[in-house]
C-alpha cells in the first residue's frame, strides 16, 4: 500500500480490497491496449510495433520524475523505498533468462495474467510454465539464494556511483526517452512490412 501506508494505517481487508482494484484496473489497461495478446509483445522484436517499449520505458521515466519532484519538494521520503541489493551476475543472468522466456512464450507474468482472464489458452500455458518454473527454482535451487545474499554488492543507485542529483538524472532519462521515442518511430516505419496488420 505504499506510499499510502506512509500517511494512513489500513486494515487488512482494505489493503486486500484496493490491491484488488488497483491490480484489476492494471489488467484492464493491459488488455486494452492489446498487451493480453503474444502477437503484440513479440511485435517489438520484430521492430515493427514498439509500443511495449514505448509504455514501459514512459512508465519508468514518469515514476522517476515523480519521485524526484516529490522529493525534491520534501513531499516524500525516498529512504522509506525498498530497494534490492545489486547482484551483477545474478541480476544480468536472470534478466537475460527472463527476456528468453518473453520472446518464446510471448508474455511476461503480469500480461499472461491479462491473458488468462480473457481466456485465452497461450496465456493460461504461460502461466502454467511460470509457476512450474517457481516450483522448480524453490524446490531444486536451495543454495541460490544463499548465494545471492553473499555475493551482494549491497544497494547501488545511479546518484551515489556518479555523485550526480536525483533531479539530473530524472532530466537525463526524459532526454533518453525522446530521442528513444523517435527512434522507435522510425524502426517502426523501416520494418512496418513485417506487420501481418499492414
Amino acid at each position: 500500500m505504499f506510499p499510502l501506508s506512509s500517511y494512513h494505517e489500513f486494515s487488512a481487508v482494505a489493503e486486500l480490497a484496493i490491491a484488488l482494484a488497483l491490480g484489476v484496473g492494471f489488467g484492464f489497461a493491459l488488455e486494452r491496449a492489446g498487451f493480453g495478446s503474444a502477437r503484440k509483445l513479440t511485435a517489438v522484436f520484430y521492430l515493427y510495433d514498439m509500443a511495449v517499449v514505448k509504455v514501459m520505458f514512459s512508465a519508468v521515466v514518469t515514476t522517476l520524475v515523480g519521485l524526484a519532484l516529490l522529493s525534491g519538494a520534501g513531499l516524500f521520503d525516498m529512504s522509506e523505498i525498498y530497494l534490492e541489493q545489486t547482484n551483477w551476475t545474478a541480476q544480468i543472468g536472470g534478466g537475460l533468462l527472463f527476456g528468453a522466456g518473453f520472446v518464446i512464450g510471448g508474455y511476461c507474468p503480469g500480461t499472461s495474467m491479462a491473458a488468462v482472464a480473457t481466456g485465452r489458452k497461450d496465456g493460461m500455458l504461460f502461466v502454467l510454465g511460470m509457476l512450474a518454473g517457481v516450483w522448480a527454482y524453490a524446490e531444486f535451487t536451495p543454495g541460490l539464494d544463499e548465494w545471492y545474499k553473499a555475493t551482494a554488492s549491497g544497494v547501488i543507485t545511479l546518484p551515489e556511483a556518479t555523485g550526480i542529483a536525483m533531479g539530473w538524472w530524472a532530466l537525463a532519462f526524459v532526454a533518453v526517452l525522446a530521442f528513444g521515442a523517435w527512434g522507435m518511430a522510425r524502426l517502426e516505419r523501416r520494418f512496418s512490412y513485417l506487420d501481418p496488420q499492414a
